[in-house]
């Protein structure tokens, strides 16, 4: 009976641990020096927490704290073949990927972001992506330029 119920809870435990694959964006994977290494340590990290799971020998523990790292070690190596870096802009003449761009809000808000890939974004951290509905109205953009992002004006104030 003990064997039965050992059985019924590992198949349990093995659906519970077979975690989707995150998302990859249809989008080109574009990245900044910055991003490509990030994306290279968040591989890194993944694979050692994988590897941190060896010595669990509870075979349904061992499984439900194997099914994180795995599915990130998946997501990051997919990303990382994937990567495509694209060097720093050479002239700060227009808005363009990697680019640093404050601009001004029609509500009077200042915001700077620097224009990054999907995965290196961080808005709170003043990094948004390439894909972003802000960032596709700003790119090709100069100073002075006024674009609709959305219900809102932004003027471009400065390019770094």
């Amino acid at each position: 009976m003990s064997v039965a119920f050992t059985k019924e809870e590992s198949s349990e435990t093995a659906a519970e641990t077979m975690l989707p694959d995150r998302p990859i964006s249809v989008h080109p994977n574009l990245v900044t020096e910055a991003g490509l290494q990030a994306l290279e340590l968040q591989l890194q990290q993944a694979r050692a927490a994988y590897d941190a799971t060896a010595g669990i020998d509870d075979v349904n523990e061992k499984r439900r704290q194997a099914a994180g790292p795995l599915r990130d070690t998946r997501y990051f190596a997919a990303r990382m073949q994937t990567a495509q870096l694209v060097p720093a802009p050479t002239s700060i003449d227009t808005v363009a990927f990697g680019s640093t761009v404050t601009f001004g809000r029609n509500d009077g808000r200042v915001q700077t972001y620097r224009i990054v890939g999907e995965d290196e974004a961080d808005p709170k951290a003043g990094s948004i992506s390439y894909v972003s509905p802000v960032a596709r109205s700003l790119m090709g953009k100069a100073v002075g330029d006024v674009v609709g992002a959305g219900d809102q004006e932004l003027e471009i104030i400065a390019i770094a």
